[in-house]
């Protein structure tokens, strides 16, 4: 595991800039990125300009929607350009709760999940950044079906497009990547994604309902704080001790907690937002109240709060070892636990699990692959 992350982190996939039949793809191109394209291609800057705006705001996806661009050059852009970068393949929404959960396919043909969940005051998009995850946490499907390969800034947006043009673009209000794969270990497209959302001319979301999750990059903490996206930043926390969150989360002994706390400090601080603290309850392992103490002590360094997470089965995924024994813990103790968190004058949520019935809950995303 420490040798796949440590390669993707020196070794980040870039967006491609040609598919196999040579065509430039222009999804995932950042303003600046186009402009220069464009200029390079022949053609005058601003054409980028009109491009990013039928792309990341109109979402259009053929090149002859793009009403002011001259017919000349959509019919050049047509036989040299590529837009979309994903396909439709198949989607199931939970009779529950209307959480819809979408499988879209790469041209290479690897297959991601991507979840749209509805809420009273919300309805938030959970996007993929990676096919599959390195990590290898005991309590996530995604990490089960093991690391295939980095998604580019297209693949990450277009997930955006499918589902805005299924859904409406204008009842999305949230995007947290949170869906499949490690957004920091793919840090170089995720952050394009994120310029692509943050510039004036993508509207429809605003960069301060974009969350980027994270089990503790702590460097890449780091240099995303120091971007100035100010894009809210989840930390997968799971327990205050080291060796416990070792056990579930393999990535902690190459980055424990003291690093990534100081990380996640310097964010809050850089950014001026509040860090949320992710912790999925496990039975006997991080539910105790110790781990109260520990949680409380924590949030009291610095503006945070705790989304409280019940775990979520991996039976799909027939799990073996430590994922096959995890157990989410009690009702009761769930609730006993948040209580003594708010005693503490702690900001506590209790994330409702969403989607279980389709495997679209928290921790549950997983595309099997024959290797």
């Amino acid at each position: 595991m420490e040798n796949q992350s440590s390669q993707m982190e020196q070794n980040p996939q870039t967006d491609n800039t040609s598919t196999s039949n040579t065509k430039a793809i222009l999804k995932g191109l950042t303003l600046d990125e186009l402009k220069n394209y464009f200029s390079k291609t022949g053609e005058q800057r601003f054409r980028g300009e009109q491009v990013f705006n039928w792309m990341y705001n109109h979402l259009v996806t053929d090149f002859f929607d793009m009403a002011n661009v001259p017919k000349v050059l959509r019919t050049k852009l047509k036989d040299t350009c590529e837009i979309m970068t994903l396909e439709f393949v198949d989607s199931q929404i939970s009779p529950l709760n209307g959480t819809k959960k979408y499988i879209f396919e790469t041209s290479d043909k690897y297959k991601i999940e991507t979840v749209l969940i509805p809420e009273e005051d919300r309805t938030t998009l959970c996007v993929s950044t990676q096919v599959g995850c390195p990590l290898d946490c005991k309590f996530c499907a995604t990490g089960l079906m093991g690391y295939k390969k980095n998604l580019t800034a297209g693949e990450i947006f277009d997930q955006y497009v499918l589902v805005a043009k299924d859904f409406g673009k204008d009842n999305i209000t949230n995007i947290v990547f949170m869906g499949m794969g490690e957004p920091l270990l793919n840090y170089n497209n995720s952050v394009k994604a994120l310029e692509i959302f943050a510039q004036e001319l993508t509207t429809g979301i605003s960069k301060k309902k974009i969350t980027v999750s994270t089990a503790g990059i702590a460097p890449k903490i780091r240099e995303l704080a120091d971007k100035n996206l100010n894009v809210k930043l989840a930390f997968s926390l799971h327990s205050c001790f080291d060796d416990i969150r070792s056990g579930i989360m393999p990535i902690n002994d190459k980055y424990p907690l003291k690093q990534n706390i100081e990380a996640v400090k310097y964010y809050a601080r850089k950014t001026r937002t509040r860090i949320t603290f992710e912790y999925i309850m496990l039975d006997g392992i991080n539910d105790r109240d110790e781990d109260v103490e520990a949680l409380t002590k924590l949030c009291k360094e610095f503006p945070c709060k705790v989304n409280v997470i019940p775990f979520n089965s991996l039976q799909h995924m027939d799990p073996t070892g430590v994922s096959a024994e995890l157990k989410s813990t009690p009702h009761e103790r769930i609730n006993e636990f948040v209580q003594q968190l708010r005693e503490n004058n702690i900001t506590v949520m209790i994330r409702n699990t969403q989607g279980e019935d389709i495997a679209a809950a928290c921790g549950q995303l997983a595309i099997k692959y024959n290797d």
